[in-house]
């Protein structure tokens, strides 16, 4: 039988503690959280590998680093709102429903979606809200939110995503530029968000975030 609990320690010590992530709410909820319980059935024998795994044809669950070095930064508190785009499985907001007051999260599949609920359901976590919507929307009657976090790369992200933000809130996307994936923060402050630069990443854009492209001659 595989030993699923040893493994999760070792992905905490070996993936995620080495890369600067300090936050106890986020190495206490990776190290409880099954994360095999949130992959498809045939790779739960590689789910703590430190890699992107893919979930369909065009989404990946992102390696656990990413996953810790982007909640590390979105530092969520327990009485937080939080908004997550594109949640796959479901594996990132159960980590968030340890440390948030309640999670709404966002899958454009139905299949995607409903898995999701299931395994949210299935691991006692209730205080998710998976909702099927098109990703770029967000969940405007919901909100507004303290924190957002973008599961995928984005090139741009619409203006009606970042109006869901309470004054103060946060939020963690990976941008793609070039062939390059840079996760940055934005804060909200005074109706406006300010972005810095955290770290680099990889994963597939995520549909309706990218940036249209002007006609040349």
């Amino acid at each position: 039988m595989t030993d699923f609990a040893t493994r999760r320690t070792m992905m905490v010590d070996t993936q995620v503690r080495p890369n600067d992530v300090f936050s106890f709410p986020v190495l206490d909820a990776m190290l409880i959280v099954p994360r095999e319980d949130f992959v498809p059935a045939s790779k739960r024998g590689i789910a703590y590998l430190g890699e992107n795994m893919r979930i369909s044809e065009d989404r990946v669950m992102l390696e656990p680093r990413t996953v810790g070095k982007m909640l590390d930064a979105l530092d969520v508190q327990p009485d937080d709102m939080v908004l997550d785009l594109g949640c796959g499985l479901g594996y990132t907001a159960a980590l968030i429903a340890r440390m948030a007051e309640a999670v709404v999260a966002i899958e454009d599949s139905e299949e995607l979606a409903s898995e999701a609920e299931r395994c949210l359901t299935e691991a006692g976590i209730f205080n998710v809200a998976v909702l099927q919507a098109a990703l770029t929307e967000g969940a405007p009657k919901q909100g507004p939110f303290d924190a957002i976090l973008i599961e995928g790369a984005v090139e741009e992200i619409p203006a009606g995503i970042l109006d869901q933000l309470n004054e103060g809130g946060r939020i963690v996307a990976l941008f793609r530029e070039g062939s390059l994936g840079v996760v940055r923060m934005g804060l909200m402050r005074n109706g406006h968000v300010s972005w810095r630069y955290l770290f680099n990443a990889n994963a597939p854009l995520l549909p309706g975030f990218v940036r249209e492209r002007g006609f040349s001659l």
